[in-house]
Formats: C-alpha cells, sequence, structure tokens
C-alpha cells in the first residue's frame, strides 16, 4: 500500500470543513478555545474513551449520541474539563444544541468534548457568544483544521495535525487528523482528545473495529506522565464521499484501511509524546523478541513510563541499568540474562547491555548519542517472536513548574 501525506488535517478528507476562535473560556485572549468539526452528511462515527472511573460530563454525553453510529459534528472547548460539575451534562449538551442550531445537524448527532482544568464550573455563555463567529468561519482548507488544532491545545507547544491520501481498489481515499494531549497522559485508550476524519466508504461497526483494534499498539504505548486523564475521547468519522466500495467485513480493502489509519495514530504518537510537558527528548522503546505480544507491550510501556528513564535521557546520563530495571518489573515473562539494549539516536548506536550483563562504553560518544532530540531504546528479549513500540518524553525541572500551578 502506497501512503502520501498531505495538507489539510481534518478538513482533507472530502464533505469535512472546521474552524477555531476564542470565544472567552480562557482568560488569555489570544489562545483559541473553542473548535468545531463539520460534515457535509451524516458520518458513520466510531468513539473510543478513557478508562478512568471519573470521567468527564462531555463522554456521557458522547456516549449516547453515537450509540447508532452516526454523528455529524463536533465541538471542542478547551480551558475548562467539564468534569466533577454537578451541571456538567446540562453544559455538554447545550453545547450540542448549540452546535445544532448553528450548523443545521441534529443535536443528537454532534460529538462534543472538553479539556483543561478539572472541577472548574463552565459557564455556557462565551460558547454561546462565540457561536456564530465559529460557525460562519468554517473552512475546508487546511486554515480551518489548523485554527480547530490550534483551538483544542491546552499546555500543548505546537498543534498536531496530519493527513494522509491511500487508495482502496481505483478509488482515492484521504485521512486526516487533529490532536491535543502533552500532559496527563497514559491513556490505556486514546490521547487526551483526537479526531480522525475520512473520506473512505466504511461501516460503523467495521471503524468501530478498527479504531478499537488499532489503539492497542498505537495510543496505548504512549505515555508522558503515568496520569490517565478524565476526559480522554478518540473519535472518527467516515463521510464515505470517496465513493469506495463500503467497507463491511475483514478483507483486503478493511486491512489498507488499517493501515492508513496506523500510520496517522502512529504518527500522532510520536508528535504527541515529543510535546510532552516541559519535554526535550522524545523516547521510542523498541521490544523485539518477546514470547508474545502482551509481554512486548508490557515491557516496552513499561520502559517509558519510568521516571528515572526519564531522567536518565533528560540527563543524556546511559545508565542502562534503569532500563533494566524497569523491564524487570514490568510483568512481562522474560530472562534477564538474555537480554540486549542498545541506545539508538542520529549520531549512532551505542551498545549498553549483552546478556544482561553491562557492557563497557565511551562516555564521551554515549553523550553524544543522547544528547539529540530523538532517542530509541533498542531492546531485544531474545525469548520469541513478537514485538511492540512504545513512546514517551523525558522528565524534566519544567514538567513540575507547568503542574505546580497548572489552575493557577
Amino acid at each position: 500500500m502506497t501512503l502520501n501525506e498531505i495538507q489539510g488535517g481534518v478538513c482533507a478528507a472530502r464533505g469535512f470543513s472546521a474552524n477555531g476562535i476564542h470565544c472567552g473560556i480562557r482568560k488569555n485572549k489570544v489562545k483559541r478555545d473553542l473548535a468545531l468539526i463539520l460534515a457535509k452528511v451524516p458520518c458513520n462515527t466510531a468513539c473510543v474513551y478513557t478508562t478512568n472511573l471519573v470521567k468527564g460530563a462531555p463522554i456521557l454525553v458522547t456516549r449516547e449520541h453515537v450509540k447508532d453510529g452516526i454523528a455529524q459534528a463536533v465541538i471542542v472547548n478547551s480551558g475548562n474539563a467539564n468534569t466533577c460539575n454537578a451541571n456538567g451534562v446540562e453544559i455538554a449538551e447545550e453545547m450540542c444544541v448549540l452546535a445544532a442550531r448553528y450548523t443545521g445537524v441534529k443535536a443528537e448527532d454532534v460529538v462534543v468534548a472538553s479539556t483543561g482544568v478539572i472541577g472548574q464550573t463552565l459557564s455556557i455563555d462565551p460558547i454561546a457568544a462565540g457561536m456564530q463567529e465559529l460557525s460562519e468561519g468554517l473552512s475546508s482548507s487546511a486554515e480551518g483544521s489548523s485554527a480547530a488544532a490550534e483551538a483544542i491545545m491546552t499546555t500543548d507547544l505546537v498543534r498536531k495535525e496530519i493527513a494522509y491520501s491511500f487508495m482502496i481498489g481505483d478509488t482515492e481515499c484521504r485521512i486526516g487528523a487533529i490532536a491535543k494531549g502533552v500532559g496527563m497522559i497514559c491513556p490505556n485508550m486514546a490521547t487526551m482528545l483526537m479526531f480522525i476524519t475520512t473520506d473512505c466508504a466504511i461501516s460503523a461497526p467495521m471503524l468501530q473495529k478498527a479504531i478499537s483494534e488499532d489503539v492497542k499498539d498505537s495510543m496505548n504505548m504512549l505515555s508522558v506522565d503515568r496520569d490517565t486523564s478524565t476526559n480522554d475521547t478518540l473519535c472518527i468519522m467516515a463521510s464515505g464521499l470517496a465513493g469506495n466500495a463500503p467497507i463491511e467485513e475483514e478483507g483486503g480493502s478493511f486491512e489498507i484501511f488499517q493501515a492508513a489509519l496506523h500510520a496517522v495514530t502512529m504518527a500522532m504518537c510520536k508528535k504527541l509524546a515529543a510535546d510532552g510537558e516541559g519535554a526535550t527528548h522524545l523516547i521510542e522503546c523498541r521490544v523485539h523478541g518477546a514470547k508474545s505480544k502482551r509481554d512486548a507491550r508490557l515491557a516496552a510501556k513499561s520502559v517509558v513510563n519510568s521516571n528515572l528513564v526519564k531522567a536518565m535521557i533528560f540527563g543524556a546520563d546511559a545508565n542502562g541499568g534503569r532500563v533494566m530495571c524497569a523491564l524487570g518489573y514490568s510483568g512481562a515473562d522474560l530472562d534477564p540474562q538474555a537480554i540486549d539494549v542498545d541506545f539508538i539516536s542520529a549520531a549512532g548506536t551505542l551498545p549498553a547491555y549483552r546478556q544482561g550483563s553491562a557492557v563497557a562504553f565511551s562516555e564521551e560518544f554515549a553523550k553524544r548519542v543522547l544528547t539529540e532530540k530523538e532517542i530509541v531504546i533498542d531492546v531485544r528479549l531474545n525469548g520469541g517472536a513478537e514485538e511492540a513500540t512504545a513512546w514517551g518524553c523525558d522528565l524534566t525541572y519544567d514538567y513540575v513548574k507547568i503542574n505546580g500551578d497548572y489552575r493557577t
């Protein structure tokens, strides 16, 4: 399958437009805080959500709205999570009603999401006041996607969007996404918020199957700080306007769609990890030779979750023992005396452990390898044929500074 990266984010797929504005939820008048994504037609839709038992009110509303597998619009605010609020569900429903009023879609076909401070009352007033500007500014251009991507950011430093084109038979299909989330990310679901659009014709059950399977090796393998957010939502909408033969069962076309979807989620994993709160390095842990897929995932996730590994990467201190330690308590079935570990970056490859024992290396070379922006921790368990990859970032002083006064 050939994938071509294209411009447009969530507006790359046929039938979608988007916008983002500042409506006044945030005190900072420069930052956008309200986003809208609209489809020309009702879309087959699938979602996955946080596993946290404490869930934002928008998730409760969205779950009900997509029970029938159909949605046509997404409304999102940043600056306030609308979580642990007595009137949270009422506010989330009102957001859907407002989106419906200004777009002409049904309120029950609106997906709603919020991100920001937990336990802070969210007023509907600034959202209502901003809806006309938001809806009138909807655009199917790349600028529309970028505006929406900016509006869902909280402590993110850069907006996150991606799009690809791919072929189903003789038909060109497109898939694009925007996402946010640089803190409270160890989701066992998805990232904090991600919205994916595609013009591929695919049924809602197959869409749900694709995304539920995909997150096991993409978003579930992402960790910034081992905290699971209350508002994690991943929504994928398919307009079907590409005109391909509808995908209604497993087979070649479904596998092509899965591959395109995975390219999107993999790219987003790297963008999200690289922009982790206070991060200066992207960490990618590749585990090979595990006895089972579960073991591979456990081992890789344990390494990127380790605060000691994260601090080691921040300090460019090639202490491979911290990797071995994280592997040992991961819960994976492995033989410690069979493990090989390398640190890899644009500066070269540094062998750190062989058959469970440390190997001598040049400290000067090690510093060069670990000073690069992107660091791969390559682990070979040498016990089987399964593999997995996880993504994370280093732990810096700035992470504590950001979260020490996040609310105030």
